[in-house]
Parts: C-alpha cells; structure tokens; sequence
C-alpha cells in the first residue's frame, strides 16, 4: 500500500501527503490512466470552435486519438481517430475541416459525419458487407456538452457528465448558479498559451488547491488578492471568494481595467475571484471580465503539459482595441511560478527522505480530499 501509514494516525493538527512513489512510479501512472483519466469525463475544447458541418477537432485521451466532428445533423459527435481498415489516423490536423464524409488518406475509406463506413474503393466482391454496416464504422465515444465546454468519456458505462462536474460545483459552492453567471458558453477564447511541465499532475493538482504557497512565491497575486498572503485560498471553504485590493480595478498586471463586467455577474460579483478545481484535469478562475480555464494533460509520470485559455466576452475581442496582454500576463506569472515550484518537489520525490511523503498543516488539510479520490480511483484504498 503506497499510502502514508500516518494517514490513519494523525501527529497532533498535521495530516500525511501521498508518498513519493505515488509521483515516479510508472504502474501507478498507468493505473491512472486506466482508472480515472479513461473513465471521466475530459474536456477537450469549446463547442464554438465545431460549429460547421464537416468542422472538427483532435485530440488525445490516455493512448486514444480523438476526433470530434460537427455532423450534417448539427450534432457533435466523437469517435477514436483510427480506420477501420487498417488503424490510419483519419484526420492529423488539431482543427480542420472535411466535406461530405471522413476519408482516410492510407486506402480512401470513406466514413459519414454520423461515422457510418460509406466507401470503400476496390472491394466489388465485400462491398455489401463492409458498408454501412455497424460493425465497420467508426468507434464512438461519449460527448457532452456542459456550459459550452465540450467533455469526452472513453468508458462505455459512463456516468451523466452532471453527476461528476455538477457534484463538483456544489461541493465548492453550495448551489450550482454562482457558476452559471460567468456563462462560459457565450465567451471565446482571446489567448492562449501552453507549458510544459516537469511534474507529476498531482503535483500541480495539489498546488492549486492550497495557498499556503502564494505569499512565497506569488507576488503579483498577493498584491492583487491581498487575503492570500494570510495562507488561505478561496477552495478552503464553500463559496469563499478573494476580494482585490481596494487599488485594483480589474484581475491584470496593473490592475488597471477597460472592459465591462461579464454579462449576468451580479453586483456582489465585482472585484471578486474565485478558484475551482474540477477533478480530474480542470481549474477555472472567475474574474469579473475574464475567465481562465486551465486543462492538464498528463504526458507521464513525471511529465505534464498545461493548456491555459484566457476566455473574453466575443464583442470585446471583436473591438478594434482589444489586447489582452495586461490580463494574460498576471496569470501566466502564475503560472510559471507554480510549476517552477511544482518541478522543485518533482525533483525530490524519489528521495529516501520522502518515501513516507510529508505532511500538510492545517490551512492545507482539504488537499486530502484530492489524495482520497486518486487513492480510491486506482483501488488502493476502498473506503
């Protein structure tokens, strides 16, 4: 059991941490994979960048290569990115755009947007039972769109993607319309940028969850949510939100802002942030004009990479005027601190002096949720 034994006897007002080889150990990864990152549900992209028939997108679950496609019916849907045939990757493009049907460049199979197989050139003598025959098209895989964002799941008995996201939402609220106000749905992406990060996702995970790091090593931050540098983040309590600092006009480097509140916030919303982790692979920030959506995709066990979205109501980004810099870049500060911070424990995981982890003090207990859910995922504890 790779649990800390201390877990069950806590020493005074310290409880454990995962032990080191829960972040290095390349079977634990792999009963990640198979236990949680394939039977959850995933965000993969925003429902507004599939609106076209024939529109697609890619993208990589576990060992799995995804397509998601805009049908001639209007309806998204989703299937493994192989061939039938002989397992070619359909559509190699991150985005793109097909026509009538999916064609695969090895041997010109040729499936419908629905992934009924269509074609198949050069078979006079099996054609009647290669086509359109349900054994033949494409694998699919569940799709759910929630609040504009688009979730995949790879395991054929998933669960409604409400019970594992709403779940969360209201564990971290209380209610679900707090949520519901930033309508994620109606905004666009105005940045983006990726990291690559020389950690274990948990790490970055954990890192998240608690603040008793941020008057370390988040500066920018602190200054503008001062109540962080007393340890406390806004994912210790339901419904806890961080107030700016009374200089500070909008979530940016200056603190200085120009675009108006997100359409449906309400009064008490304003100069107001609030963090979410949405288990297994999301954060999402809330700020009054902007929201920022983190994905985590884990690449190994000691390798992640972040995709970070910096989310805008579409009538600013449509101004001539529009620049986002000043917003993106006190996030990406962020950003680049906590994984640079990430990586230094990463480092020393392997480390005989962590191999019965460490401990976490009281503003960071909550954190323990987080190491249960992983823990039971992969049946290394059952209750």
């Amino acid at each position: 059991m790779l649990l800390n034994e201390n877990n069950e006897n806590q020493r005074g007002k310290l409880a454990a941490t995962l032990t080191g080889e829960l972040y290095t150990s390349q079977d634990v990864f792999q009963l990640e994979q198979e236990n949680i990152f394939s039977k959850s549900w995933m965000f993969v992209g925003y429902s507004y960048e599939v609106t076209e028939p024939g529109q697609y997108l890619t993208t990589k679950i576990g060992n799995e290569n995804v397509l998601v496609v805009r049908g001639r019916d209007g309806e998204l849907r989703a299937f493994l990115n192989v061939c039938r045939h002989r397992g070619a990757t359909l559509c190699s493009e991150q985005n793109g755009k097909v026509g009538k049907t999916i064609r695969c460049p090895y041997h010109n199979w040729s499936y419908g947007l629905n992934g009924a197989l269509m074609a198949v050139p050069n078979t006079s003598d099996c054609k009647e039972e290669l086509v359109n025959n349900d054994e033949y098209g494409l694998y699919e895989v569940h799709l759910r769109t929630w609040h504009g964002m688009i979730w995949l799941n790879l395991d054929e008995q998933a669960l409604p993607v409400e019970q594992q996201l709403n779940t969360q939402l209201f564990e971290r609220f209380g209610e679900l319309s707090t949520f519901a106000r930033y309508q994620i749905e109606d905004l666009k992406i105005g940045a983006q940028k990726e990291y690559e990060v020389d950690a274990n996702w948990k790490l970055i995970i954990e890192n998240f969850q608690e603040c008793y790091h941020c008057s370390s090593i988040h500066p920018e931050l602190t200054a503008t949510l001062p109540e962080f540098r007393s340890g406390v983040g806004t994912q210790n309590t339901v419904g806890g939100g961080a107030t700016f600092h009374e200089s500070v006009q909008s979530f940016s480097l200056s603190g200085k802002g120009k675009r108006k509140p997100l359409k449906g916030l309400l009064p008490e919303d304003d100069r107001t942030y609030f963090g979410i982790t949405l288990l297994p692979h999301v954060f999402v920030n809330l700020t009054p004009d902007h929201v920022i959506i983190h994905r985590l995709i884990p690449i190994s066990e000691t390798k992640t990479r972040v995709v970070c979205d910096w989310l805008f109501a579409p009538e600013e980004i449509e101004k001539s005027d529009f620049d986002p810099t000043d917003a993106v870049e006190l996030f990406h500060r962020v950003n680049e601190q906590d994984f640079e911070a990430c990586e230094w424990c990463q480092e020393n995981m392997g480390s005989k002096a962590y191999k019965s982890g460490g401990i976490l003090v009281p503003i960071e207990h909550h954190v323990s949720a987080f190491y249960n859910y992983v823990m039971k995922s992969i049946g290394m504890i059952t209750t």
